[in-house]
């Protein structure tokens, strides 16, 4: 298992926290399966229209701080994915079918729990580390949210880890930019969707 770029930094956990926000999740997903979002009345709305206006403009402003959507004025299109957004929603596709394979955190998870649940996990990398180290021997490994893995999806999680692992490489700002904002409080990051 390839072990995340900086992952044992309270910067890049930090910056996969930020990742995993539900609403962010949600518009990135939305946009990457069906297309920008147009300026017409009511379609911002009504592609989330499970979302209260807070956790949206949570999510467009982190989404805008991080490069993962834009805008153009001038344009019919409202907001549409960057290719950081698009790289990212990769990795949230990576993430979700990891954990669909394994039932991670169960079997009827969706798919926003699936990414969220997975980026945890891989926010703790050096218990990953060493749950593969052992994997030979072992039958599974307790996850932090009390689930418990099988050697097949330990060692299957170097598919997440790796594209995680790229992406946070390539963007390097994600982990600066959610340093300078770690004076944040906690559950601000953590709005439910």
């Amino acid at each position: 298992m390839t072990h995340i770029i900086l992952a044992d930094q309270p910067q890049a956990r930090r910056a996969i926290r930020a990742l995993s926000l539900p609403a962010l999740v949600r518009l990135v997903t939305e946009i990457d399966d069906n297309g920008p979002i147009s300026r017409r009345r009511g379609s911002l709305q009504s592609a989330f229209d499970d979302l209260s206006a807070h956790q949206l403009r949570h999510a467009i402003d982190r989404a805008r701080e991080f490069g993962l959507v834009y805008g153009d004025e001038d344009e019919r299109v409202r907001y549409r994915l960057t290719d950081r957004g698009e790289e990212l929603a990769e990795v949230y596709d990576t993430a979700a079918r990891w954990a669909r394979a394994h039932q991670f955190p169960t079997a009827a998870t969706d798919f926003v729990t699936r990414v969220q649940h997975t980026l945890d996990l891989l926010s703790h990398t050096p218990a990953l580390a060493h749950a593969t180290a052992r994997s030979g021997d072992a039958s599974g490994m307790l996850t932090p949210g009390g689930a418990v893995l099988g050697r097949d999806a330990i060692v299957a999680l170097d598919g997440p880890q790796s594209a995680l692992g790229a992406w946070l490489k390539s963007h390097a700002y994600a982990l600066h930019h959610t340093a300078l904002h770690s004076s944040l409080a906690a559950d601000e990051w953590e709005i439910a969707a």
